[in-house]
């Protein structure tokens, strides 16, 4: 697809200086926003993504439940785990991405308040664009709470390509602003 691939373009362009300093406004936002969070799935950052993992370790020490998505290879699909330490907790999954350790206690999808969403591109009624496996489509499917996607200001766009199986987001959290999806 053209849009996901103009899109990982812009990415790449980032320079780490400047994903540090949108990653820092955007926890900042996020803090703010979503403090009554009382368990909260989050994401692990790829290196193209805005870094949510301080916003994990403050959760972490303020005793929230906090969850990360895991890799099922029996039965090919994403599911939860707690963390509790992440000097500890944290292992490399099956597609380089930082996962919970095989030891992490499973949490049922329907038991977060708050699902932070990476994706390449949101658009203002609250769709997304994935990578294009599907996974994330998967795991949203499973999940209750609010749904919020997490991307830098330029992948929210006016309007993009979706399918009916497309999971939505409620809200769109960029490091400038907090958009609450259009209802269409």
């Amino acid at each position: 697809m053209a849009l996901r691939q103009h899109i990982r373009e812009r990415l790449d362009k980032i320079s780490p200086a400047v994903r540090a300093v949108e990653s820092f406004d955007l926890c900042e936002r996020l803090k703010a926003q979503f403090q009554s969070a009382h368990t909260i799935l989050f994401f692990a950052p790829l290196p193209d993504e805005l870094d949510v993992w301080p916003v994990l370790e403050l959760s972490l020490a303020l005793g929230t439940t906090c969850g990360l998505p895991f890799f099922d290879a029996e039965k090919k699909t994403y599911g939860a785990r707690v963390l509790e330490k992440l000097a500890t907790d944290i292992v490399t999954g099956k597609f380089g991405v930082r996962e919970p350790a095989a030891s992490c206690a499973e949490m049922p999808l329907d038991r977060f308040d708050l699902v932070l969403v990476p994706g390449v591109a949101f658009d203002l009624p609250g769709n997304r664009l994935g990578r294009g496996q599907g996974f994330y489509d998967r795991l949203l499917a499973e999940t209750s709470g609010v749904k919020c996607g997490v991307g830098y200001d330029f992948q929210l766009l006016e309007k993009i390509p979706a399918e009916p199986h497309d999971e939505k987001v409620k809200f769109i959290l960029t490091p400038n602003r907090c958009v609450k999806a259009k209802k269409v």
